[in-house]
């Protein structure tokens, strides 16, 4: 019995997603999902979404040999934002929902896109690697909080702060182009050093994650214990 009641709840998790693009993306995802032909499955657009990632890694290297496949990376996370977005939505809109494998295969496809695309920008002239390397890191902690919720609370809570997948791809087009129109100019910080534009970037991306990270845990970790010793007291 506990092992059915453990199932049901995980396929039944609430989803949160608070972003600050909601009010633009939500009716566009929509309106997609009920306009694509029959032919174009859930998964497909999964395949779609990872393939798109392998895009954006390979224009970051492709950097090395020109800074016009800054505009190729940039294309990349709009046909990985397609793909990555839609394709639960088209599931839920033709009620064909797989909860547990959903859940399972879109956020493994997912934790490897985002070593991919990581690790391009790494391989790329624009940012340190050590930089590039924390700010994997500090992504990867916060999609194993949302996983670790998913579990303790039920609830599935995609962003944080208004800040989610979208916003991560928007900042990374702004930066882009940036770049692109900008270049990649040395720049002082206090602390930090010299350092490229692109790497400063990064360095404010890597705090803002990190920031949240241990805002979320330490406020939810202590809203957590309040809410167990307060159950315990019922139950005597």
């Amino acid at each position: 019995m506990p092992i059915k009641k453990e199932k049901k709840d995980q396929s039944k998790h609430q989803r949160v997603n608070e972003i600050f693009f909601a009010p633009l993306e939500r009716p566009a995802l929509a309106w997609l999902a009920i306009h694509m032909p029959a032919w174009v499955t859930p998964d497909l657009l999964t395949a779609f979404g990872f393939a798109a990632s392998i895009l954006i890694g390979l224009s970051y290297w492709l950097t090395n040999i020109s800074r016009n496949y800054l505009w190729l990376a940039s294309l990349g996370f709009v046909l990985n934002w397609f793909g990555d977005s839609l394709d639960g939505t088209l599931a839920r809109h033709r009620k064909i929902e797989r909860p547990h494998y959903g859940f399972f295969i879109d956020h493994t496809i997912d934790t490897i896109s985002e070593v991919i695309i990581f690790l391009g920008l790494g391989l790329s002239p624009y940012v340190d690697y050590q930089l590039v390397s924390l700010a994997l890191i500090g992504y990867l902690c916060m999609t194993n909080l949302a996983y670790i919720n998913t579990i303790v609370q039920g609830v599935f809570r995609i962003s944080y702060g208004k800040l989610g997948p979208t916003e991560a791809r928007v900042i990374a087009i702004g930066a882009n182009t940036i770049i692109y129109f900008m270049g990649n100019k040395e720049i002082h910080l206090p602390i930090f050093g010299t350092m490229t534009l692109y790497s400063a970037i990064v360095l404010g991306v890597i705090f803002l994650l990190f920031g949240i990270f241990f805002f979320t845990m330490i406020s939810q970790g202590m809203m957590l214990s309040k809410r167990d010793i307060e159950e315990r007291e019922h139950k005597k």
